[in-house]
């Protein structure tokens, strides 16, 4: 399901009124545009498998084994699920992200599902501790200004333990405020998939949001972003493009995997002479 045309004008059209604003700390700067993760996924392939006239979005990647699920009017504090069904070799696992999770930081996990599984990586808290949270040994780590922190829950002996991030209003007794926004990733959600939705969350990078965003708290600090709202949507095609780019890639890697496989379960070597 490639984004269209009229797709892009929409999203260029939405911007093209808003002057951008460099918006820290991202925790806090709201969940901006949720196509750049509808349209990275639709990029890539997926397809909407919902009603096209609800306000909810179910989309599919090709192989069956991956669904997101966005439902704004979610009676839960989760708008978006990322469900990965089990195979053979690999177990199935889930990831649960409420309203005001700002969505460059889905779409920074989203977008690593296309991409090889990296042969090292490192620990959560060791991302974090290099972006300067504050860590412990007992698996948690707090942002600089102390409103957003990861802690590891473990639900049972035999699981590897989830990752739950919160953000949070200031608390008398620490982190014990109002909530802000929860994201839950499940024990199971591979490594990888972690780091890249933890690193752009510590990255200190601003986030492009407009003047006054009322879904930004009011706390955040906004400076006149040097980008112009053209710059803003040409960025965002031209991630599009790279993921399409790397979609095709990824679907001729698995060809040729699966035509070299069926290859040799045809043409079994003969058995040696003794």
């Amino acid at each position: 399901m490639p984004v269209s045309e009229r797709q892009l004008t929409a999203f260029a059209d939405t911007h093209a009124w808003r002057i951008p604003f460099d918006t820290t700390p991202r925790h806090l700067a709201g969940p901006g545009d949720a196509r750049h993760v509808t349209h990275g996924l639709a990029a890539a392939g997926w397809t909407r498998t919902s009603d096209p006239l609800s306000p909810e979005i179910v989309l599919r990647s090709p192989d069956h084994r991956y669904t997101l699920q966005f439902d704004p009017q979610s009676a839960t504090s989760a708008w978006w699920r990322l469900r990965a069904e089990p195979t053979g070799t690999e177990p199935g696992w889930h990831a649960e992200f409420g309203a005001l999770v700002p969505a460059e930081l889905i779409g920074q996990l989203t977008d690593n599902l296309l991409g090889s599984v990296p042969t090292a990586q490192p620990d959560v808290l060791q991302v974090l501790h290099a972006a300067n949270w504050e860590t412990d040994e007992q698996g948690t780590a707090h942002s600089p200004d102390g409103m957003c922190r990861l802690e590891l829950r473990h639900l049972g002996r035999h699981e590897a333990p989830s990752r739950c991030i919160e953000t949070r209003e200031r608390g008398h007794g620490g982190h014990d405020g109002p909530l802000i926004w929860r994201a839950y990733l499940d024990g199971r959600t591979p490594t990888h998939l972690v780091n890249a939705f933890v690193t752009a969350l510590a990255d200190g990078a601003p986030l492009q949001r407009g003047i006054h965003d009322p879904t930004a708290h009011h706390s955040v600090v906004q400076q006149p972003s040097p980008l112009t709202p053209q710059e803003v949507v040409a960025a965002h095609t031209a991630r599009l493009r790279a993921i399409r780019a790397q979609a095709r890639a990824a679907r001729r890697r698995q060809r040729l995997t699966t035509t070299a496989a069926a290859t040799a379960a045809s043409n079994p070597r003969p058995a040696a002479r003794r």
